[in-house]
């Protein structure tokens, strides 16, 4: 006997397999009959159905099932309708004690599900729980054709519980997702990165658009950002004169600059440059200028973002050296699991895995080694980095962030000094920072991060 256990939105459905001879031939057959309902009637029919009582209950199903667990209404619900174990060839005698031990079988559409329901009434009932490809094949037919199997559901009741449940489902995992917090700064270090790279391809083009025209600012104006803002001042340098210095000078924040500029305009070897062509580089120099400013209004927004959730790693490497570890990992939560080995390599996977190839060197840092701080106290103290000494600090950092209440983190104080003069640097330069250190010891003995790592002395 097979049946087969369907939770849809509106309730929970137990069907019997009627033709086990035309299911037993294989998958196709079930394949086939989906597309039938009349074919599909006969070989499968319903034997019970429990709806849920409310759009709350549906949605306690769904978070259970989802999670690969069990409700109470379901367990009761399978164990009152379901067979127990030999209680159809109980009396055929022909059949051994082993073929009566599988007689009934219960397919569902999970093997997570399947685990769990086994472990609840799988070893009480003795009936066979699976997930097959069979019972996979079936149970899809049955969500084709279950609101017509179904004597109570009207046309389109339904697809109406399913939206009703999708949108409370959606709704529920997206108000207690754990890491709606750091959205934010995922999202924002991604931008950044792509506005990085934009801002420069832009800044190039711009240069090598107006070098045609004043070729000698290039070398006046080596900085990007200065160098657009300058092309919208200067325009045409046929036009320039002692009156433009003062708007010059508010650009590169040197008179002698402004002055050199003057000087190379009037010397300059450019050709002409119809206004057209100006108009044009005016307008995407403006572009590059808003983009430069929206990515300082954007790094603030990541500081502000770091502050209130990672704070103590914001301090200890930097914002953005932080926020992408943060990304690299996923989430917080994720980078406070990881060992002091894996936070050491995060970002260098790639040569981590082709050295592992071509049985080469391994690499050593990762993100860590572009904060300037850890990679300076490589370079003072050589062999003696090669410990997860700063790896361990960032690790203690983002713990304190992700176990201690916000209320209880000291921005500033308590693990972020403490990680600086114990883990960051060496133990060589410990006496120097001794007295720093000793009174955020003895609070970080009182807080509740004093079980999370050994504290140095």
């Amino acid at each position: 006997m097979l049946f087969l256990l369907h939770e849809s939105a509106s309730g929970l459905g137990l069907l019997e397999v009627v033709e086990a001879d035309d299911v037993a031939s294989g998958v196709e057959e079930a394949m086939l009959a989906q597309s039938d309902f009349s074919r599909f009637a006969r070989m499968v029919r319903l034997k019970a159905f429990a709806p849920f009582s409310s759009a709350e209950h549906a949605l306690e199903n769904a978070n259970a099932v989802s999670e690969g667990a069990i409700t109470d209404y379901l367990r009761e619900f399978v164990e009152a309708n379901l067979p127990s174990a030999g209680h159809k060839s109980a009396s055929k005698k022909s059949k051994s004690a082993a073929e009566a031990a599988t007689a009934v079988q219960l397919g569902v559409h999970d093997q997570k599900t399947a685990q769990a329901l086994h472990d609840a009434i799988g070893a009480s009932t003795g009936v066979a729980i699976n997930a097959d490809a069979r019972s996979a094949e079936l149970l899809r037919g049955v969500r084709c054709h279950f609101e017509r199997l179904i004597d109570g559901l009207k046309a389109g009741d339904l697809a109406k519980a399913q939206l009703g449940l999708a949108h409370s489902y959606s709704r529920s995992k997206v108000k207690f997702n754990v890491n709606r917090s750091e959205t934010g700064i995922l999202n924002s270090i991604a931008l950044l990165d792509t506005l990085d790279k934009d801002i420069n391809t832009f800044a190039m083009r711009v240069r090598e658009w107006y070098s045609w025209h004043f070729p000698e600012l290039v070398k006046i104006a080596p900085d990007n950002i200065q160098y657009a803002r300058l092309v919208r001042v200067v325009r045409n340098k046929a036009d320039l004169s002692e009156e433009s210095l003062p708007a010059i000078k508010a650009v590169v924040m040197d008179e002698a600059v402004a002055q050199d500029i003057l000087d190379a305009a009037r010397s300059s070897m450019g050709t002409d440059i119809s206004e057209v062509d100006l108009v044009n580089i005016d307008g995407f120099s403006g572009r590059v200028v808003e983009l430069a400013e929206y990515r300082t209004s954007l790094q603030a927004y990541l500081a502000s973002k770091m502050g209130a959730v990672a704070p103590n790693l914001g301090a200890l490497l930097g914002d953005t050296v932080a926020a992408r570890l943060i990304a690299h990992a996923g989430s917080l939560t994720n980078l406070a699991k990881y060992p002091a080995s894996t936070v050491q390599i995060l970002g260098a996977e790639k040569a981590l895995f082709r050295a592992l190839k071509t049985k080469g060197k391994t690499p050593k840092y990762g993100l860590l080694y572009v904060r300037w701080r850890v990679r300076g106290v490589a370079v003072r103290l050589g062999t003696v980095f090669d410990s997860f000494g700063p790896s361990l600090g960032c690790l203690r950092a983002v713990r304190a962030s992700v176990l201690t209440p916000p209320s209880n983190c000291f921005y500033g104080c308590t693990p972020l000094v403490l990680a600086r003069a114990s883990l960051l640097v060496p133990p060589l330069l410990l006496p120097v920072l001794t007295p720093m250190a000793d009174p955020l010891r003895r609070h970080a003995h009182d807080s509740p991060l004093s079980d999370v790592a050994p504290l140095p002395h």
